[in-house]
């Protein structure tokens, strides 16, 4: 017990103003102390590595867990595994990009059969808007127009 006790407890005995970092533990388990302070770790249930780890082994059913309506971009011969991970593509590329490049990452994806693109403009554009693209400036309906190729 009075070992745990030391393994877990840190003094800094540096200078003050030294630059001097003190490290215990693994990677994921570790302390910085300042100088001249004290630092008492407490262990960690799980690490979070380890989380990480069980999440990617354990194959999710997303589709059954969600609440959102997956997009009707997705091309028909994209079999169920893809479809969420088009999906969520798709919300990652409205939200970070311009009219442009979502306009030319579409074309991408409808070349590779990922996606299905409308032949309705305003459609699309809605779809989009739904799925986390901005409608203000630069993002209007007429910009969109001007880029979208079907």
């Amino acid at each position: 017990m009075e070992e745990e006790k030391k393994k877990n407890h840190i003094v800094n005995h540096f200078e003050k103003d030294s630059n001097c970092q003190i490290f215990n533990g693994s990677i994921t388990g570790c302390v910085f102390a300042m100088p001249g302070s004290q630092v008492t770790q407490q262990a960690a249930s799980k690490s979070p590595i380890a989380n990480d780890t069980e999440e990617q082994e354990q194959p999710e059913n997303t589709s059954q867990k969600r609440e959102e309506k997956l997009t009707f971009f997705i091309h028909p011969s994209v079999d169920d595994t893809q479809e969420w991970q088009i999906h969520d593509e798709i919300a990652r590329l409205v939200a970070r990009q311009g009219i442009q490049e979502i306009c030319k990452y579409l074309s991408q994806m409808s070349k590779d059969h990922k996606v299905l693109l409308p032949q309705n403009v305003e459609k699309a554009y809605k779809e989009l808007v739904r799925l986390g693209m901005p409608d203000g400036d630069g993002y209007s309906l007429k910009t969109f127009t001007k880029y979208y190729k079907r």
